[in-house]
Parts: structure tokens; sequence; C-alpha cells
């Protein structure tokens, strides 16, 4: 008689439903909370969307505690591994197509829109009809009211925040072999360096809005340029967030003595994604900074 794997089937849970529930308030809370600081409406935007990101905090710890007792009570088979792998496949895929959306927005804009209303493919008619004064030229440094915008140079800080990544996914790398040879202190040291480099990102990124909202006069409002530099840099800086936080967690669960050599997969995951992360910061720094 055949033999068949051992598979863990979960019981009913109520998470699901909850995160369900906090991505409609974040959802929901955030399109009401944009013109409120746009406008300078009053509302209840800025109490919905924190509302929902509280309730997918306190999913993510409860769905995520739920999972990590289940594994370390050895109900997972090979099986259910190799679901977790295709499962964090399938993610990472879903985000690769996601950035690629706002990638072909950037595209779009630069080789079409922007040559396009400057008069070229023969549109000098409309260019004149629309906008006379514009230069097809990239990035865009001006507005139809006429406000100049400084562009951001890759020196300086985007730099600075290109080699923390580039070196945090070394450390991340570092901390990968040192599990699987069983090093448990060296271990301990690159993945907590690794999210000290994720804060450092975070922080320099904070800088780097700072300084062009009060001296560059590069904000939202400030056209194409504007909107795709804050689109593409602020989804990337939730994603580091994200990874920032993944990796916290993995720390705190290899302090409590979880993980083996052979046995990891959370681990694992949490490093796929944050190489995945710097991939795409490095693409975003060549097309947003550089070209």
């Amino acid at each position: 008689m055949n033999q068949h794997e051992h598979y863990y089937v979960p019981t009913s849970s109520i998470w699901p439903i909850v995160g369900a529930l906090g991505l409609f308030m974040i959802a929901f809370g955030a399109g009401h909370y944009v013109p409120e600081v746009t406008q300078g409406k009053e509302g209840f935007g800025g109490w919905l969307l924190l509302a929902g990101l509280t309730t997918i905090v306190l999913m993510c710890f409860g769905w995520f505690g739920t999972v990590i007792h289940e594994s370390m009570k050895g109900l997972y088979s090979a099986q259910m591994d190799r679901s977790f792998r295709q499962g964090m496949s399938w993610f990472i895929f879903s985000e690769v197509m996601f950035f690629g959306a706002f990638f072909g927005a950037l595209f779009y804009a630069r080789i079409f829109a922007v040559p396009w209303l400057g008069g070229e493919s023969n549109n000098i008619f409309t260019h004149e009809l629309l906008w006379p004064d514009f230069a097809g030229t990239w990035p865009v440094a001006a507005t139809p009211g006429g406000k100049e915008t400084e562009i951001m140079p890759w020196q300086g800080l985007p730099l600075y925040n290109t080699i923390i990544l580039l070196s945090s996914s070394v450390t991340v790398h570092l901390a990968h072999l040192s599990l699987e040879k069983g090093k448990r202190g060296p271990l301990k040291a690159w993945l907590g360096l690794t999210i000290l480099l994720g804060a450092a990102f975070l922080f320099l990124q904070a800088e780097e809005y700072i300084h062009a909202y009060t001296e560059m006069g590069l904000t939202l409002h400030a056209g194409i340029y504007g909107n795709t530099f804050f689109m593409l840099t602020g989804f990337h800086g939730m994603h580091v967030t994200l990874g920032t936080l993944m990796l916290l967690v993995m720390w705190l669960r290899i302090l409590k003595g979880h993980f083996s050599p052979h046995k990891h997969f959370g681990f694992m995951a949490a490093s796929w994604y944050w190489h995945f992360v710097d991939v795409v910061w490095l693409c975003l720094f060549v097309f947003v900074y550089v070209l």
C-alpha cells in the first residue's frame, strides 16, 4: 500500500476577514484623507486610515503568530513547505507586476506623452494650442502655472541610499549563510545590521522628501515629474518599511531560538523579499534619478 504524505489542514480562522476589513478601511480612508490634506477639508479619512493600518498590524501579529505556533509544533510537512514557497513566489511576482505598472507609466510619460506635448511626431498644432512654451524634455521642470521645479540629483542622499540598500543585501545574505552553517552569533549580528541599514534608508528618504518639499519645490503638485517621482519612491519606501518589519520579526524569532540550518523558510522568504526590494531600488535609481 502506498504511504501518503501527511498534510495539515488548519481550522477556520477569523484573520482573513479581519485583513479584508483592514484593507477596506485603508482604501476608503486614504481616498477621503487625500482631499482633506490637499484641499484643507475636515473629515474622518485620516482616522479611518489609521484604524485600517492598526487592524492590519493586529492581523499580522495574530495570523503570523498562529502560523509560527503551528510550525513550531511540527504540524507542517514537506508539502506544506512547498505550498509556502509557491505562495511567496507568487506574492513577489505580483509585486513585480505592481512596480511594472508604475515603471510603465513612467516610460509612457517620458517616451510618448512629453514628446507629443512638446510638438514632436507632427503634433505641432496641438503643442501650440495646449502649451506653446512647453519644451518636450525630461525631466519636466515646469508646470502649466509657470512654477519652476528643481530636479532631484542622483548624487547625495539617493546615492547614499543606494549604497545602503546594496550593503543590506550583502548582510542579509551573510546572515542566511550563517543560519545554514548553524552559527547563531553571526546570524544575529548580520541580520541586526540589515535591519539597521533598512531603518537608515527610511530615515534618509524622509530627509530627502523634506528637502524636496521645503527647498526644491518638488512636490506632488509639481506636474508629471513630481507625480512619478513620489509615486515610485513612495511606494518603494512602503515596501522597504514592510521588509524591515519582516526582518525584525525574523530577528526576534531567532533570539527565541527559532529556525534550524535545514528548516528556516520564514527567514528565507523574508530575505527573498528584501533582495526583491533592492533590485527594484536599483531600477528606480537608474530610471528616476540618473537618466
